[in-house]
């Protein structure tokens, strides 16, 4: 069975990025809690201040781009934590690389480029939430 997403870490260094995904969140399940999070090191900080395992975020969604501690450092960190490593991420970046998006695939990792239509954006965010459940 099932159990329900209780919170969404997501990690951006775009304040406007962060704040649409984060109402699309919201506008789909008001109860799940979205943490934000501007780089990757403010990221790795917040999930090791998390005492017990069962606070962890439902999902991790991970830009790439990102000043202080990139996007695939912060997942190489995550996925070398044995606490952490089981906590599902989403890449969710500006990227179009095919190669790349075809090895964050064959890790298990889903791939999402940003859209350029915030129309779009609700039926992403919404694929996010069946991810974290």
């Amino acid at each position: 069975m099932k159990t329900e997403c209780k919170s969404i870490l997501y990690v951006d260094d775009d304040p406007d990025d962060r704040e649409f995904l984060f109402n699309a969140i919201k506008n789909i399940n008001p109860d799940i809690e979205v943490i934000l999070a501007d780089n990757g090191l403010a990221a790795l900080d917040y999930l090791k201040n998390i005492k017990n395992k069962k606070d962890l975020p439902g999902l991790i969604v991970l830009d790439l781009n990102m000043p202080l501690l990139d996007g695939r450092e912060t997942l190489k960190r995550i996925k070398d934590d044995p606490i952490l490593s089981s906590v599902k991420v989403v890449v969710f970046t500006t990227g179009e690389n095919p190669n790349e998006k075809q090895s964050f695939n064959e890790l298990g990792i889903q791939y999402i480029s940003k859209p350029f239509n915030i129309q779009f954006l609700h039926s992403i965010a919404n694929q996010m939430i069946e991810i974290c459940e």
